[in-house]
């Protein structure tokens, strides 16, 4: 998100002397991406962000293929993934490719025992149960319902839930996550026309700052491998930054939708964006208002993107039998659309109440074991009509 941000203190130049009550110096680190053409934050440090006591060991995270080139369309039921205690232990890859992986997630605990922080990708986080707080070495973001929490790759964080009973859906991207081009003018603002401005993003406050030596544990992730390294100094040390580059919340219920006479396209919808794929909201609004308009989705091919939709809450219109935390998968190359019966039954329809978070990928996505274990293996065949 190209929006200016400080916290804390810093130095009125950039690579100057800052110092401390004590004469000595505070540590600069210029945390950026794109090499360094990227967004980026200057952040001051207590200490040196660069000692490392131990590196402990290393595994494998790599999502385990379970079906590497496919055209059948799925319904995963992702409520059916079991909680487990570890945050890290409780992500479940479903579906993967060389840009993205989508994860599900129902974490029981807080990470108390180490930090982390993810090299690979940015993390965008949707929070479908919970509520609590994602803490980080550039401030804090309370988080509930609805709430999508954008992580950028390098962001040391843990997170503290409130329950036990929390449900994610995560999009790891190891392409930079921003806000959609279309809506931003050439200065980098939000756009009239845009479903969401500025002042519904939430930054972080609450900077943390521990002046304090030890052996601090933080799971790193690269190249799909969690290395567990010890830290001499405590990873929230930083005293203050400024820049562009830092984790940020945005609620879906803060999304506004677009709408017309006719049926919109998906496009409407989108929230995010990458050079390889798309995140799309789909929330309550008005449905399409010309006399005839029949509000259900058309028929349509993907040909160039599979289709990923994640269902929130409320009335799916354009699907049977779909309850809340069910994922399909809707692959490039074959069409797809509304089931028998939603188109009838969408006609002279008013509104909807319907929460989904949609994913369009340009690559195909390869389905995981993990997926496999909560498939619908007929789902592909719920278009057929009743006779046949």
């Amino acid at each position: 998100m190209p929006l200016y941000h400080q916290l804390g203190e810093i130095p009125p130049k950039r690579h100057t002397i800052f110092r401390k009550p004590n004469g000595e110096l505070y540590y600069e680190q210029l945390f950026g991406t794109i090499g360094f053409d990227g967004m980026s934050t200057n952040m001051y440090h207590e200490h040196r962000p660069t000692q490392v006591k131990k590196i402990l060991g290393q595994y494998s995270v790599a999502p385990k293929i379970a079906k590497a080139n496919n055209i059948q369309s799925y319904r995963l039921k992702g409520f059916q993934v079991k909680p487990e205690e570890d945050f890290l232990k409780s992500r479940k890859a479903v579906l993967t490719n060389s840009d993205c992986t989508i994860v599900l997630s129902a974490p029981l605990k807080s990470t108390n025992e180490y930090f982390y922080k993810n090299t690979d990708s940015d993390e965008l986080i949707f929070i479908h149960r919970g509520t609590g707080t994602l803490r980080t070495m550039l401030g804090n973001l309370t988080f509930k319902y609805g709430d999508y929490l954008l992580i950028p790759r390098g962001v040391i964080y843990k997170i503290d839930f409130d329950t036990e009973d929390n449900r994610l859906f995560i999009v790891e991207s190891r392409r930079p996550i921003y806000t959609p081009k279309r809506y931003r003018n050439w200065f980098g603002q939000l756009l009239e026309h845009s479903p969401f401005c500025e002042r519904d993003i939430r930054r972080p406050s609450h900077l943390e700052t521990y002046d304090e030596k030890g052996d601090f544990l933080i799971k790193v992730r690269k190249q799909d491998e969690i290395f567990d390294m010890v830290y001499a100094t405590h990873p929230f040390d930083v005293v203050g930054y400024d820049g562009y580059n830092y984790p940020y919340a945005f609620s879906i219920h803060d999304f506004e939708p677009i709408t017309g006479r006719v049926h919109q396209p998906p496009p409407v919808h989108q929230t995010f964006e990458t050079d390889a794929f798309v995140i799309c909201s789909f929330v309550p609004r008005l449905y399409d208002y010309h006399p005839d308009a029949i509000p259900a989705p058309y028929n349509h091919s993907n040909i160039d993107s599979d289709e990923v939709l994640y269902y929130v809450d409320g009335d799916f219109m354009s699907r049977n039998d779909i309850e809340a935390g069910h994922i399909s998968l809707h692959p490039a190359g074959i069409p797809h659309g509304p089931h028998p019966g939603a188109a009838e039954r969408s006609i002279g329809k008013k509104s909807t109440e319907e929460l989904a978070v949609m994913v369009d990928t340009f690559k195909p996505l390869m389905l995981t074991e993990e997926a496999m274990e909560i498939a619908d293996e007929q789902y592909y065949q719920s278009w057929l009509d009743p006779e046949i």
